[in-house]
């Protein structure tokens, strides 16, 4: 006689996870029956903050109809293994829905996942049914999960702005680069003027690490030069917590209406919590390149990567 044997699901790396936010620790026997969709996220990829705003609205329209979503916090950088930073950017970035920390990269491994972000649409049979990986294509993965939850209707209106806000993929010339030494690229030790697209240099007394750079006095700062609207670095203060003052530029003038959210006008900032900084948004549409420059006010100020948008 045949015996059926129940299917493994990944789901089923729920179960063990150490730790949840917004929620009682879900398991894969408590979640049979639901569509689940799973987000792979860390809290300072500029690619994850963009679908956010797709995700939570998916979650409010949904989870009275059969939908759990699930967010995987699985951390890039060392900072974002801290559950008080973590807390925090559940917070401040209004993330409603489950949390489960994932630093040991048990469930991703589960879902054999590569990619911040993705989604995995999982069926009530705890299969997965569909998945996407990156930003984009929202409509076909609202669809995806409607069909599983036996829905027919429009998808939901999203007006993602400010951090949220998707690139401006005509003008966007500039790729992500990483500070640290691990995957430092196009780095030239050059005075700003010279350099080259896609170039950026350091200037002062830094200290690189594997992940970072880390600034050990007073005056340094980090140039690139640019093609883009949006200026995205990730940062952290010093160890001990300590705010630090920083300056943004634009061709060796404040920002004005081209900063980002995290500076003013004058392109002053303050580098108080580890997290992305959003430095520059051009407004005038049409970008060209143009040399971005950071200064900080004070030493422990540590650089990961540059994002553009």
């Amino acid at each position: 006689m045949h015996i059926a044997r129940p299917m493994h699901s990944p789901l089923a790396a729920l179960d063990d996870a150490p730790g949840w936010l917004n929620s009682e620790p879900l398991t894969a026997a408590g979640l049979n029956g639901h569509v689940v969709a799973v987000d792979f996220w860390t809290y300072s990829c500029v690619n994850w903050l963009r679908t956010l705003p797709y995700v939570r609205a998916w979650h409010e329209r949904y989870r009275e109809r059969g939908l759990v979503v699930v967010g995987v916090h699985a951390p890039e950088f060392g900072f974002e293994h801290d559950l008080d930073n973590v807390r925090r950017a559940v917070a401040e970035l209004n993330v409603p829905y489950p949390v489960v920390i994932d630093n040991e990269f048990a469930i991703w491994r589960a879902f054999e996942n590569r990619y911040w972000p993705a989604l995995y649409v999982v069926g009530p049979d705890g299969r997965v049914r569909f998945e996407h990986f990156g930003e984009g294509a929202y409509e076909e993965s609202e669809r995806a999960i409607q069909q599983l939850l036996g829905i027919d209707e429009d998808t939901v209106t999203v007006d993602a702005s400010g951090l949220a806000e998707a690139a401006d993929w005509r003008t966007l010339n500039s790729p992500e680069t990483y500070v640290g030494g691990a995957r430092a690229e196009r780095r030239r030790d050059a005075d700003v003027g010279r350099l080259g697209l896609n170039e950026w240099a350091l200037a002062g007394d830094w200290s690189v690490g594997e992940e970072e750079a880390v600034l050990q006095a007073a005056g340094g700062s980090i140039a690139y030069r640019f093609d883009a609207r949006d200026v995205n670095l990730v940062l952290a203060p010093p160890a001990d917590g300590a705010a630090v003052p920083f300056t943004v530029s634009l061709d060796g003038r404040p920002p004005g209406d081209d900063r980002g959210v995290d500076v003013d006008a004058s392109g002053a900032g303050r580098l108080d919590e580890p997290r992305m900084y959003q430095l520059v948004r051009r407004r005038g549409g049409g970008a060209t390149d143009a040399t971005f420059e950071i200064s900080f006010g004070a030493p422990g100020a540590r650089a990961y990567v540059f994002t553009f948008g």
